[in-house]
């Protein structure tokens, strides 16, 4: 069933009345959207949510491939409190995906740091966070799921991709959006009174490559491998080479089983 404001409020219940919620037909990137709508003063909670993407993107730049009815995308706008740290916001949002997945019935998944959703090894859905500019305090939060892999997609990226509907399923995207929302909701506000430090159990415990051998690239150097040893309070990867734990910002990094 397509998404549309109506079933999705009745979906959220009262949490709907912390949401202002918009479906658009088609958009470049609905966090480009949401963007221009935050510096215009977009309030806290409002939603952009896309039936297609002509140019979406993910981290450094990456496209999100979205054809209409394959992927499940929109972004929502959240202002903290002024003053409020957003280290480990996308490690923290990756947690309520993952439980919403698992509330509607989609199955176990997994997290890999700093942004990826995963099941059985494969991505099955990204995260892209960005402050609204001027407004450190405020983050616009860009969420894509695959619900079918789009035929356009490159075989390469195909390889490493899962869909929800796999084999033929379906889902109810109407529920899927609501129980994303209201799982964002909670972890949100215990994010502004508490940090990612109170999330970080749950992160680690769906932490897909916990004390692997992983290699770590980057766009200023060559890889560099090590033993992955989860995240600190502060969402930042813990990377063990030759003995020495070393915190590794997210910045222009990505990470992959070595």
């Amino acid at each position: 069933m397509p998404a549309t404001i109506a079933a999705i409020a009745a979906k959220l219940g009262l949490a709907a009345r912390r949401f202002d919620i918009d479906v658009l037909p088609s958009c470049d990137s609905t966090n480009a959207v949401l963007l221009n709508r935050a510096e215009s003063g977009a309030p806290s909670g409002t939603v952009v949510i896309a039936k297609e993407q002509t140019a979406g993107r993910g981290r450094r730049g990456r496209t999100w491939f979205a054809s209409p009815g394959d992927s499940l995308t929109f972004s929502l706008l959240w202002r903290f409190a002024p003053g409020t740290a957003p280290a480990g916001l996308s490690l923290a949002i990756g947690a309520a995906v993952a439980r919403a997945l698992q509330e509607v019935g989609a199955g176990e998944t997994a997290l890999k740091w700093p942004n990826d959703i995963l099941r059985d090894g494969r991505k099955l859905g990204g995260i892209l966070v960005e402050l609204v500019p001027g407004a450190p305090h405020a983050a616009v939060i860009g969420i894509g799921i695959n619900l079918h892999l789009p035929a356009a997609m490159p075989e390469d990226v195909r390889a490493a991709s899962v869909a929800i509907c796999a084999a033929g399923g379906t889902v109810n995207e109407n529920a899927l959006y609501a129980a994303l929302l209201g799982e964002l909701l909670t972890t949100l506000e215990i994010f502004a009174a508490q940090g990612f430090a109170a999330i970080r159990p749950e992160w680690m415990a769906r932490h897909a490559l916990q004390d692997a051998r992983v290699s770590l690239s980057s766009d200023f150097g060559p890889p560099r491998e090590g033993v992955c040893r989860g995240v600190d309070s502060d969402g930042a990867l813990l990377l063990e080479i030759d003995g020495r734990v070393e915190r590794i910002l997210s910045g222009e990094v990505s990470l992959r089983p070595a």
